[in-house]
């Protein structure tokens, strides 16, 4: 079988073009040179490995002789996975926007040789059909336009270069207050499914930051419909099909409002980000059912994403054996051999039925109460619970045996930081030491095999470790060091997060517009230097970094970390109010601000009934600190977080609030009426 330059590449999404007739190259210097050498245009196409059309065209085009014969005649052909270089990806996305009004994956860009895009769209089909042109006679007709009209091919890609230098100067500045915050919620809210939660029609994501944001404005405002609404969300969403019913574990997003159908990739960051939505519910209403979701999807990472060196794995596909979801849908008959006589209540209880949900098949999803499904057979709700736990383990073991989805098992620094804030918040809700363990592991597994001199690195595999950090790598990791740190504050976590976050200012910060460049100072030129603002299905690295930036201030004290999220804030607020959608993480960092964050030390944990009594609160706008002992309350003197609190025999907390500080507190109605 032929390869290509792909086969030396690490990214499980290259590797699988590897054996394509096309003369793939990553994004590299000798591919960039070539197209000049030979005054070639570029064919960039980028993707990921879990994409399902990106297989679709891979298959249909990439894989067709002749189309690749015509492409490693006419064109430089360039694969990237979009997971690794966001900022390409980030760069030619915009474009697509621009030029078609809609982006997405597999995004495929004609470039001249010095990298300016002239052609773009997403999927083509090989051939014509459906009106949209084929992949092939596009190919023809641009490699045609490249020899005959070299200045029309200019004049597009210039059009196309002023037009994306427009969209990176964005910037109306604001005062920081109350009304940004009233505003946003109002517009949020107007967008949600008030039957079926969650935001705007089909299809639909999970959202967490927007979720979170109601919770806290909710809090704020005492208006208790917006809580209401976030749980309801939550709440139909672990109902549905999105919620891998018996192993745990969201799928990227549903194809129906109902969240009954998904796409069935499972991503990374969505079971890191959807997690923390749940702890907070349960912090909210106490109610066992958030836990149970939380603590079922971070097992599930344990149990299939965790790698032996303590890093997470990127994402499952949709499809195995071809078909989409075919390995998590069931027959009812099928059901019934393997569980015999409970087979009646959990088919009530999970909705399987002999027609089937979808195409046939069953997708398990839950309608019912357990007291309904009791009443129904005549027994306890109990036995119940008991009969659905003992089936759901007997159908995930022969799950378990059928040929899985594929695996993309490169450890992003971003995605693994992310998992760690969501097994540090698990940790405080359950204390099950297996998630602080988890989170730990990995910050360790990122120092050990991460850094290069200082500097962080994107992505591992194969025991090789590449690409620069970005933004997001390095704000989503100061993060969960503190997240990790509040927990078991070890001065070294500390320590690293106020070094990565004076590396954010000295090799991220745009002084003139305000905010953070997604790429560092002496990161690879490319057309434009991309900044990300917007807080999609991962929050933006702008936003992250302010969130990061006001919490290192209020550790260390350091005027600069509060002078530059206080520059981000004031730079996007007004925009965030009038599209929240795309601010959430942003909002919940201006809510902070506003509320002004209330510090909290809780030291010698011993009393786990008056520490539950803080940690189990919900309380958005604190940071909560545990000391276990003497030597290391001694060690974080010199913060001045810590400075003037002494270790006492007893559990004691102090809580500080403007810049004012209790005395120590030794009953839980002295924090109460303090807090």
């Amino acid at each position: 079988m032929a390869e290509n330059n792909l086969i030396h590449e690490t990214s499980p999404y290259l590797l699988q073009h590897a054996h394509n007739p096309v003369d793939w190259y990553g994004w590299n210097d000798e591919a960039l040179k070539k197209a000049k050498d030979e005054n070639k245009p570029i064919f960039l196409s980028i993707g990921y490995s879990s994409c399902h059309w990106c297989h679709v065209m891979e298959h249909e085009s990439f894989e067709n002789e002749d189309v690749a014969k015509f492409m490693n005649d006419n064109f430089v052909n360039i694969k990237v996975d979009r997971e690794e270089r966001p900022d390409i990806d980030d760069i030619y996305q915009k474009v697509c926007q621009i030029a078609t009004g809609q982006g997405g994956w597999p995004l495929s860009i004609f470039l001249t040789p010095d990298q300016k895009p002239f052609y773009v769209g997403t999927y083509f089909p090989v051939l014509d059909s459906y009106g949209r042109p084929g992949f092939g006679s596009i190919c023809r007709q641009l490699s045609q336009a490249w020899k005959e009209k070299p200045k029309d091919i200019e004049k597009s890609a210039e059009n196309f270069l002023n037009a994306l230098n427009k969209t990176e100067k964005v910037s109306v500045p604001s005062k920081l207050e109350r009304s940004i915050l009233d505003e946003a919620a109002m517009n949020l809210f107007q967008l949600g499914d008030s039957t079926c939660g969650g935001f705007g029609s089909a299809p639909k994501f999970p959202n967490a930051a927007n979720v979170s944001f109601l919770f806290r404005y909710a809090k704020l405002s005492g208006l208790s419909k917006f809580t209401e609404f976030g749980l309801k969300t939550l709440k139909k969403m672990a109902n549905g099909g999105i919620f891998d019913q018996i192993g745990g574990g969201f799928h990227r997003y549903s194809t129906d409002a109902k969240w009954l159908v998904p796409h069935f990739e499972k991503m990374l960051y969505d079971n890191a980000l959807i997690p923390v939505n749940y702890a907070e519910a349960f912090q909210i209403t106490k109610d066992p059912f958030y836990l149970d979701v939380l603590k079922k999807t971070l097992d599930f990472v344990l149990r299939e994403m965790t790698s032996p060196e303590g890093g997470f794995y990127s994402a499952y596909d949709a499809d195995s054996e071809g078909v989409e979801g075919k390995f998590y849908v069931w027959k009812k008959s099928e059901i019934k051999e393997i569980l015999g006589d409970d087979a009646d209540i959990f088919c009530l209880f999970y909705d399987v039925t002999d027609g089937g949900n979808w195409e046939g098949n069953n997708i398990l999803c839950n309608n019912l109460n357990i007291s309904t499904v009791a009443f129904n057979f005549g027994t306890t709700e109990d036995k119940v619970r008991e009969t659905l736990q003992h089936c759901s383990k007997k159908l995930l073991d022969i799950r378990s045996k059928r040929i899985p989805p594929g695996l993309d098992d490169k450890i992003l620094v971003s995605w693994n930081s992310l998992m760690v804030t969501a097994f540090a918040k698990g940790y405080r809700v359950t204390n099950d030491s297996r998630y602080l363990d988890a989170a730990k592991n990995c910050i360790s597994f990122i120092e050990n095999n991460l850094f290069s001199e200082g500097k962080l690195l994107r992505t591992y595999k194969n025991k090789t470790a590449k690409i620069d950090g970005y933004l997001e790598d390095y704000s989503y990791f100061v993060n969960c060091l503190l997240d990790v740190f509040e927990i078991e504050p070890d001065p070294k976590y500390l320590k690293l997060a106020i070094k990565l976050g004076h590396h954010l200012v000295d090799h991220f910060w745009d002084s003139e517009n305000n905010s953070f460049f997604m790429t560092s100072d002496n990161h690879e030129k490319l057309i434009i230097r991309p900044k990300s603002n917007y807080d999609l299905s991962l929050p933006s690295g702008n936003s992250v970094s302010a969130f990061v930036m006001l919490r290192l201030f209020h550790f260390s004290q350091e005027q600069q970390f509060l002078e530059i999220t206080t520059k981000i804030m004031e730079s996007q607020a007004q925009m965030a109010a009038e599209n929240p959608f795309g601010f959430g993480y942003l909002l919940n960092t201006i809510s902070l601000y506003l509320e002004k964050p209330v510090e909290i030390t809780i030291i010698n944990p011993e009393n786990s009934q008056l520490c539950n009594s803080v940690i189990l609160e919900y309380i958005p706008n604190a940071i909560i600190v545990t000391v276990q002992n003497s030597d290391q309350l001694f060690a974080l003197s010199t913060y001045p977080f810590f400075a003037g609190k002494s270790f006492e025999e007893k559990t004691s907390v102090f809580i500080c609030k403007n810049f004012t500080c209790s005395l120590p507190l030794h009953t839980i109605d002295e924090i109460n009426s303090d807090l």
